[in-house]
């Protein structure tokens, strides 16, 4: 994964959500694990975000 990354426009509200979702990236950003940059721009704070932290976020 990226340092930064860019999220879709909009979210499809697929089930389970994709890895581009901004509301999977919001959710990060609430747990601490991502910054805001700009309003599709998104920055990772630590190393790499935990595979079962990224499939909870995505639920």
């Amino acid at each position: 994964m990226a340092k930064r990354i860019t999220t879709k426009k909009s979210c499809c509200k697929s089930s389970p959500r994709c890895k581009n979702c901004p509301v999977v990236w919001k959710r990060l950003e609430a747990a601490g694990l991502a910054e805001r940059m700009g309003k599709r721009k998104w920055r990772r704070t630590r190393g790499k975000i935990p595979k079962a932290v990224m499939k909870l976020m995505r639920r």
